[in-house]
Protein backbone atom coordinates (compact mmCIF):
# COMPACT_ATOMS: atom_id res chain seq x y z
CA UNK A 1 0.00 0.00 0.00
CA UNK A 2 1.43 3.34 -0.99
CA UNK A 3 1.62 5.85 1.92
CA UNK A 4 -0.60 9.22 1.45
CA UNK A 5 0.44 10.01 5.03
CA UNK A 6 1.37 13.67 5.14
CA UNK A 7 3.08 13.08 8.60
CA UNK A 8 5.45 10.58 7.26
CA UNK A 9 9.07 12.62 8.00
CA UNK A 10 9.13 13.04 4.09
CA UNK A 11 10.31 16.53 3.46
CA UNK A 12 8.78 17.94 -0.04
CA UNK A 13 10.05 19.86 -2.09
CA UNK A 14 7.24 21.08 -3.93
CA UNK A 15 3.77 20.42 -3.15
CA UNK A 16 2.21 17.55 -4.82
CA UNK A 17 -0.36 18.59 -7.51
CA UNK A 18 -3.29 16.62 -5.67
CA UNK A 19 -2.81 19.00 -3.07
CA UNK A 20 -3.23 22.23 -5.46
CA UNK A 21 -6.49 23.63 -5.03
CA UNK A 22 -7.49 25.68 -8.31
CA UNK A 23 -7.34 29.33 -7.65
CA UNK A 24 -11.63 29.73 -7.32
CA UNK A 25 -11.52 27.40 -4.57
CA UNK A 26 -8.77 28.43 -2.63
CA UNK A 27 -9.87 30.59 0.50
CA UNK A 28 -9.63 34.24 0.21
CA UNK A 29 -8.67 36.09 3.44
CA UNK A 30 -9.47 39.19 2.14
CA UNK A 31 -13.35 38.47 2.02
CA UNK A 32 -12.53 37.17 5.76
CA UNK A 33 -10.76 39.26 7.86
CA UNK A 34 -13.58 40.42 9.10
CA UNK A 35 -14.35 37.56 10.94
CA UNK A 36 -10.88 37.57 12.55
CA UNK A 37 -12.74 37.66 16.30
CA UNK A 38 -14.78 34.43 16.23
CA UNK A 39 -18.61 34.83 18.51
CA UNK A 40 -17.32 33.15 21.79
CA UNK A 41 -20.46 30.59 22.99
CA UNK A 42 -20.13 30.30 26.76
CA UNK A 43 -21.30 26.78 27.95
CA UNK A 44 -20.67 27.26 31.30
CA UNK A 45 -23.79 30.05 31.25
CA UNK A 46 -26.07 27.79 32.25
CA UNK A 47 -29.26 28.61 30.70
CA UNK A 48 -29.33 25.68 27.99
CA UNK A 49 -32.43 27.00 26.09
CA UNK A 50 -30.28 30.60 25.66
CA UNK A 51 -27.13 28.62 25.03
CA UNK A 52 -28.87 26.45 22.15
CA UNK A 53 -30.62 29.80 20.58
CA UNK A 54 -27.44 31.65 20.75
CA UNK A 55 -25.68 29.50 18.73
CA UNK A 56 -28.50 28.57 16.21
CA UNK A 57 -27.92 32.44 15.39
CA UNK A 58 -24.75 32.31 15.48
CA UNK A 59 -24.51 29.47 13.28
CA UNK A 60 -27.07 31.24 10.71
CA UNK A 61 -25.25 34.89 11.17
CA UNK A 62 -21.64 33.59 10.89
CA UNK A 63 -21.21 29.84 10.52
CA UNK A 64 -18.85 29.03 13.10
CA UNK A 65 -17.89 30.18 16.92
CA UNK A 66 -15.20 29.79 19.17
CA UNK A 67 -16.81 27.78 22.76
CA UNK A 68 -15.19 28.25 26.52
CA UNK A 69 -16.03 26.77 29.50
CA UNK A 70 -16.80 23.49 28.09
CA UNK A 71 -16.08 21.94 31.36
CA UNK A 72 -12.95 20.47 29.78
CA UNK A 73 -9.88 21.05 32.06
CA UNK A 74 -6.49 22.78 30.72
CA UNK A 75 -4.70 19.54 31.74
CA UNK A 76 -6.67 17.16 30.22
CA UNK A 77 -6.63 19.24 27.22
CA UNK A 78 -2.71 19.61 27.45
CA UNK A 79 -2.73 15.32 27.99
CA UNK A 80 -5.15 14.82 25.09
CA UNK A 81 -2.32 16.93 22.97
CA UNK A 82 0.69 15.76 24.06
CA UNK A 83 -0.57 11.76 23.37
CA UNK A 84 -1.56 13.48 20.15
CA UNK A 85 1.55 14.24 19.46
CA UNK A 86 3.42 11.35 19.84
CA UNK A 87 1.03 9.26 18.19
CA UNK A 88 1.69 11.56 14.93
CA UNK A 89 5.50 11.08 15.58
CA UNK A 90 5.56 7.26 15.82
CA UNK A 91 7.55 5.72 12.72
CA UNK A 92 5.34 5.74 9.61
CA UNK A 93 4.99 1.35 9.84
CA UNK A 94 3.67 1.65 13.54
CA UNK A 95 0.58 4.65 12.15
CA UNK A 96 -0.47 2.08 9.12
CA UNK A 97 -1.37 -0.07 11.79
CA UNK A 98 -4.28 2.06 11.70
CA UNK A 99 -4.10 4.07 8.61
CA UNK A 100 -7.75 3.21 6.44
CA UNK A 101 -8.91 4.35 3.10
CA UNK A 102 -12.31 3.42 4.30
CA UNK A 103 -14.75 6.05 5.48
CA UNK A 104 -17.17 3.10 7.05
CA UNK A 105 -14.28 2.36 9.52
CA UNK A 106 -14.87 4.00 13.39
CA UNK A 107 -10.82 3.92 13.79
CA UNK A 108 -8.74 5.32 11.00
CA UNK A 109 -5.57 7.05 10.29
CA UNK A 110 -6.29 8.74 7.15
CA UNK A 111 -5.31 12.19 4.96
CA UNK A 112 -8.81 12.67 3.42
CA UNK A 113 -11.93 11.51 3.88
CA UNK A 114 -12.67 10.36 0.37
CA UNK A 115 -8.81 10.02 -1.16
CA UNK A 116 -10.31 7.75 -3.81
CA UNK A 117 -13.54 9.98 -4.86
CA UNK A 118 -11.32 13.46 -4.46
CA UNK A 119 -9.87 15.24 -7.01
CA UNK A 120 -7.79 17.73 -4.72
CA UNK A 121 -6.40 16.32 -1.12
CA UNK A 122 -6.35 17.92 2.34
CA UNK A 123 -2.56 18.84 3.73
CA UNK A 124 -3.56 17.11 6.79
CA UNK A 125 -3.68 13.50 8.14
CA UNK A 126 -6.62 12.87 11.20
CA UNK A 127 -7.23 9.98 13.56
CA UNK A 128 -10.59 9.37 13.76
CA UNK A 129 -11.72 7.36 16.46
CA UNK A 130 -15.27 7.11 17.82
CA UNK A 131 -15.63 7.37 21.38
CA UNK A 132 -19.25 6.57 22.75
CA UNK A 133 -19.57 4.12 24.23
CA UNK A 134 -16.66 3.98 24.83
CA UNK A 135 -16.21 0.58 25.79
CA UNK A 136 -17.80 -0.64 22.16
CA UNK A 137 -14.80 1.00 20.48
CA UNK A 138 -11.91 1.59 23.02
CA UNK A 139 -10.53 -2.08 21.98
CA UNK A 140 -9.85 -0.34 18.11
CA UNK A 141 -8.01 2.38 18.86
CA UNK A 142 -4.04 2.11 18.90
CA UNK A 143 -2.16 0.87 21.40
CA UNK A 144 0.98 3.25 20.73
CA UNK A 145 1.79 5.21 22.39
CA UNK A 146 0.74 3.18 25.63
CA UNK A 147 -0.69 6.62 27.26
CA UNK A 148 -2.81 6.91 24.33
CA UNK A 149 -5.94 4.43 25.49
Amino acid sequence: METQLISTGFRYSTLPRTYVRPEPDRPKLSEVAHYYNAPIIDLGYGDRNFIVQQIAETCQQYGFFQVINRGVSRDVVEKMMEVANQFFNLPTEEKMKVYSNDPSKTTRLSTSSYLQKEKIHNWRDYLRLHCHPLDKYAKEWPINPPPFK
